[in-house]
């Protein structure tokens, strides 16, 4: 056992030099992953207890709660001299969308509906245009032409929301499309090939698992809570690197043997295997008021969390 623990502490600070995180991001990745399901909160003096073991000092964890804050994600409340961060409702949408990208599984069938959002002349001002580009990207869409961007199956109340952000709902149209079988038309790989890069995130998804594919072995013998949750942090912000990138194409329209499956499947396999330890170290750090898990759907990540759990581990109120 102390050489698998050994080994899971070498590997930690192989990764942590090799691949340090950003401050910032790693931020987000741990306010979405493991504060917002519990209160949403915590004091600055835990957030910098938290990030010491990801080599993060006092004055980088200040210095970069402070730009989110800037930033819209975070909001602090002071209490004496004391400061508590939370999530702000656009950082909690944010995280929200996030949320289904990250643990849920990508869909598996299709019925060969396109949807396709057009953005009419009258809304179609350069700005108007770079922005929704940006926020149709995040979603999965692939652009097909300037101002026209498609998906197979996208998140219809996503998209809603992010026409709502933009104040565009008025000016963009929303089809739903589907090839005339009568008519000759373009093959549909064609089409993705044309609007997304495929080998570029078949390329990430197997730099993930070449990664963490040693991490199963050593946790199988036992792992302490906070190298727990040390992995289970930079788990889920490689992940969410990668996956924030995939548009989550259906099964059918991938190419056999896709490496997003391997991927998915690993980082469930790892995130069964820590989080409950994880669950122990926060709750050794955190205030009684952030210890417990609060949202019902955390134990819902990876199409279901084991249920049995060990007695000294946080349950749901």
């Amino acid at each position: 056992m102390t050489t698998k623990r050994s080994g899971i502490h070498g590997w930690i600070q192989q990764f942590l030099r090799t691949e340090p995180p950003r401050s910032k991001s790693l931020m987000v990745t741990l306010f979405g992953d493991s504060i917002a399901p519990r209160c949403g909160g915590l004091w600055l003096s835990e957030l910098i207890q938290l990030l010491r073991p990801f080599h993060m000092n006092e004055r980088l964890v200040r210095t970069s709660t402070f730009r989110l804050a800037e930033e819209g994600w975070l909001q602090p409340e002071r209490q004496g001299r004391r400061s508590r961060y939370s999530l702000t409702e656009p950082g909690l949408q944010r995280i929200e969308n996030a949320r289904r990208r990250i643990y849920d599984p990508a869909p598996q069938s299709w019925d060969g509906r396109w949807t396709v959002v057009i953005l009419s002349r009258s809304g179609n001002h350069v700005a108007d245009r770079a922005d929704l580009r940006r926020e149709l990207e995040w979603e999965g869409f692939g652009t097909l032409a300037p101002g026209i961007a498609v998906h197979p199956c996208a998140d219809r109340m996503a998209l809603v929301a992010a026409l709502d952000r933009l104040r565009l709902r008025e000016s963009a149209m929303v089809l739903e499309a589907r090839d005339l079988e009568m008519v000759a038309a373009r093959p549909t790989r064609g089409l993705m090939a044309e609007c997304w890069n495929l080998e570029a995130l078949a390329a990430l998804y197997k730099g993930f698992v070449a990664r963490f594919q040693p991490v199963p072995a050593m946790i199988e013998e036992g792992i302490d809570p906070q190298a727990a949750f040390v992995v289970q942090t930079l788990l889920i912000h490689a992940f969410r690197r990668v996956v924030l990138h995939d548009p989550r194409f259906p099964a059918a329209l991938l190419p056999a043997q896709w490496p997003g499956h391997a991927a998915y499947d690993l980082c469930r396999a790892i995130y069964l295997g820590v989080y409950e330890e994880t669950n122990q170290h926060l709750a050794q750090h955190l205030d009684e008021n952030a210890r417990r898990i609060t949202n019902r759907g955390f134990y819902e990540r990876f199409g279901g969390l084991k249920k049995e759990r060990r007695a000294n581990s946080p349950d749901v109120d």
